[in-house]
């Protein structure tokens, strides 16, 4: 059963409904509102008795459940330095857990709704939110710009819906067709189904692990991903040339990949969507290898291990392809996809060793925002970091200040990496400060409204 799309209409409904009675908490520094919206999601604020009158609308990311609580600032670290430095902190639940964009946008704003009724109109509000949230971000910035002043979108999935679940589908196809498994890799009918095709999947990684070819398998199908070498901060930082250790990394990130987003994700969103909303067929699996930033380790692997990359690349594109159901598609795309056309200022950050989104959505975006005219509006910085969303409080709050510097003086200044770290060892000189100078490959599979060719 597809869940109603609620973007259009919804979010004009809940805005003229009153939220439930809230509970309140004084602190004598800070007010704590707790409360819930017509929708059924709770929402949270916290505003400090010193407000600056600028109210920072954050979206969290995704969420799974069951438990599905209320957040209004990135983590624990960061929310009381936003607190002292004045700014009123808001936030929803969204009413269910999930691929919940037609939810989370609709109860955003009415959180936000909700917060000029009780404590007065905002001089200024921007959106914020962190992975999944900064696809909400993104969506909120596009389709209602005039409820918000600007964005900040942190590693965020701003390639959009279609291209986030293509993109996913590459490299599990990858190691379906190389390693040898009958897995369904969608059309998922359960959660239970998805467990299991990820449990059986992931079998096979592992004992692939073990033998040189498996190795340089696992490598290409990283590499679909654009999966990157150095991908959680506990790991060791390879050279260049240690071809090895590279993909030893790659490999937790793959498994992580395989037990997150591949399979149980992906049946919650079908679910949502009506069917499968993926699809490769057309894809030259030669082509996306050529783009990857690590075909360089592929290769290098391949003839480590004596094994034929061109003909593992020529059984991918003869394999059976996946085709999508039209109506997914259309359903992913009007609520997840997007034409690039912002009216307000965007900034968005995001680690250069992602694993699960990869730093290339960035790419995607960029492309979209400057085929819709909307080049200027965009600045796009990066942290030298593993992980998914690892930024400090530092780093997250220069960010915030450098969109603020924009909206204020109309010009955007000081996005350079030595601007953005001198900001963010003033804001914050206890934690690191670690923007760089970086140029992201292109995203593999770009899916938005901006270029025709998309629109399928």
């Amino acid at each position: 059963m597809r869940h109603g799309t609620r973007i259009a209409a919804g979010a004009a409904l809940l805005l003229t409904l009153t939220t439930a009675p809230a509970a309140t908490a004084d602190t004598g520094t800070t007010t704590h509102v707790d409360g819930q919206l017509p929708s059924g999601a709770t929402y949270m604020m916290d505003v400090p008795a010193n407000w600056n009158g600028t109210v920072l609308l954050f979206s969290h990311g995704y969420n799974a459940g069951p438990a599905n609580p209320a957040q209004d600032a990135p983590d624990a670290a960061t929310k009381p330095l936003l607190l002292q430095q004045g700014y009123a902190l808001i936030g929803s639940s969204y009413a269910s857990t999930g691929w919940a964009v037609t939810d989370a946008v609709p109860d955003q704003l009415a959180t936000l709704k909700a917060f000029t009724t009780r404590f007065g109109q905002a001089s200024r509000t921007l959106a914020w939110g962190r992975s999944y949230g900064g696809l909400v971000t993104t969506a909120i910035a596009e389709r209602h710009p005039d409820e918000i002043d600007g964005s900040l979108s942190m590693c965020g999935l701003v390639h959009g819906g279609v291209a986030n679940w293509n993109n996913t589908l590459d490299p599990v196809f990858a190691l379906k067709t190389l390693l040898g498994s009958d897995v369904p890799l969608v059309d998922l009918p359960t959660q239970e189904a998805a467990t299991t095709a990820a449990n059986t999947l992931t079998a096979k990684v592992d004992s692939a692990q073990s033998t040189p070819e498996g190795r340089a398998r696992i490598a290409l199908a990283a590499a679909l991903h654009n999966i990157p070498v150095w991908n959680a901060p506990t790991q060791t930082r390879p050279a260049a040339t240690d071809w090895d250790a590279q993909q030893a990394n790659q490999y937790d990130a793959v498994k992580g990949l395989l037990k997150i987003a591949a399979f149980n994700r992906r049946q919650e969103a079908e679910v949502r969507a009506g069917g499968n909303m993926s699809w490769n067929t057309g894809v030259d699996y030669a082509r996306l290898l050529a783009e990857s930033s690590v075909r360089k380790e592929v290769t290098e692997l391949y003839k480590k291990a004596g094994l034929s990359l061109t003909k593992d690349l020529a059984a991918l594109n003869r394999a059976p392809r996946i085709t999508a159901n039209p109506a997914a598609v259309a359903w992913t795309s009007s609520t997840s996809s997007f034409t690039g056309k912002l009216t307000k200022p965007q900034l968005t950050i995001h680690t250069i060793g992602d694993p699960l989104v990869p730093v290339q959505t960035e790419s995607a975006l960029k492309g979209a925002v400057t085929a819709a005219g909307s080049g200027p509006l965009l600045r796009q910085a990066y942290v030298d970091n593993a992980g998914h969303c690892t930024f400090s409080p530092a780093e997250q709050l220069a960010a915030l200040h450098t969109l603020e510097d924009r909206l204020t003086t109309g010009t955007w200044r000081g996005t350079d990496p030595a601007s953005l770290n001198t900001r963010a060892t003033a804001a914050d000189p206890t934690t690191p400060t670690r923007y760089v100078r970086y140029h992201p490959t292109p995203y593999l599979r770009p899916y938005d409204l901006a270029h025709p060719a998309d629109r399928r």
